[in-house]
């Protein structure tokens, strides 16, 4: 369900950092590793609650990974948390011997995902994470749309058994969705129906669907948006729907459209029922340092390029 507008923006990290002390007091098996980011992501209120329950390794995310690993290996439910280009690209072949190959109960929750990142400039801009963590057989991969999702992601991930992977921004993103709205991992969310195009979402990406949406409302345009919060498992049942009835789709995401949602839904959409499709999201380039919302707006991140990107599909298809 969408939160009524204007829409008020909060810290996912925030978020991330009350659920885990929730989920700390309902379960002592659960355990988190850090790695000198603690304060930055959150985590450290995990650690002022139970201070025998968080593992901090200091700036070696690889030896992070595998202290995870070995804790998972002893029965506990272990969070690593860190910026998502540490906790992805920088560790990622020790996620895919020691976590995934394993299939281990290691939650992956990352923060400073995408351009947002901001100032820290391309070196910290991870916008390859997804394709990454997705390519790993065995491992969920999600990407919520703002802080109470973020929250239910954790939540979520307790319950799901083997390997997770969670990313979620730096910036404070418009709080889209109620704190009450059910998730389910594998399952997507229908954010506002529409027959003319589907707008598919994931991470504060949703957000701008949702104004591309509005603005192609006054053009008398019906768009249907998708928060896609699961990109793995991914819910082909919604998005052939959406195929179907819409005959039309454009992916937004903060991320590289090389291997990110775009090519997982444009798979799941050709074998089913093939329609014009676009994407929105980083091309095949690094990021700069800047602004998040001045970086957001050079490489088309935006509400305005997402309608534009609708518009196209429609006209592709003769509307």
């Amino acid at each position: 369900m969408t939160a009524p507008q204007p829409w008020k923006s909060e810290s996912m990290r925030g978020y991330f950092g009350k659920a885990l002390v929730a989920l700390g007091k309902a379960n002592p098996d659960l355990v988190v590793v850090g790695a000198d980011t603690t304060e930055s992501i959150k985590t450290v209120d995990f650690g002022k609650a139970f201070p025998e329950r968080l593992f901090q390794v200091g700036i070696a995310e690889p030896n992070m990974m595998s202290v995870a690993a070995g804790l998972a290996a002893a029965g506990k439910i272990a969070f690593a948390a860190t910026y998502s280009v540490f906790g992805s690209a920088h560790t990622y072949n020790v996620i895919r011997q020691n976590v995934a190959y394993t299939k281990l109960n290691v939650k992956i929750f990352c923060s400073h995902a995408g351009l947002s990142v901001g100032r820290d400039g391309a070196t910290h801009q991870i916008n390859e994470d997804i394709g990454l963590m997705r390519g790993l057989p065995g491992m969920t991969v999600l990407v919520p749309a703002d802080g109470p999702e973020t929250g239910r992601c954790a939540e979520a991930a307790v319950s799901t058994k083997g390997p997770v992977y969670c990313r979620f921004s730096r910036a404070d993103v418009p709080t889209i969705t109620d704190p009450g709205d059910r998730f389910e991992v594998g399952k997507a969310t229908l954010m506002r129906d529409g027959v003319d195009i589907t707008l598919v979402g994931c991470g504060l990406m949703v957000s701008r669907c949702l104004q591309a949406a509005d603005a192609l409302a006054k053009e008398k345009v019906s768009a249907r948006v998708i928060n896609l919060s699961t990109v793995k498992p991914l819910d082909v049942a919604t998005l052939d729907r959406a195929a179907r009835e819409t005959g039309g789709i454009v992916t937004a995401e903060e991320h590289t459209v090389i291997h990110g949602i775009g090519g997982a839904v444009a798979s799941a959409v050709v074998e089913h029922h093939p329609v014009p499709m676009a994407f929105v999201g980083v091309q095949d380039v690094f990021g700069e340092s800047g602004e998040a919302e001045e970086l957001f707006v050079k490489y088309g991140l935006t509400a305005a390029k997402v309608a534009d990107a609708a518009r196209g599909v429609m006209k592709r298809r003769g509307r």
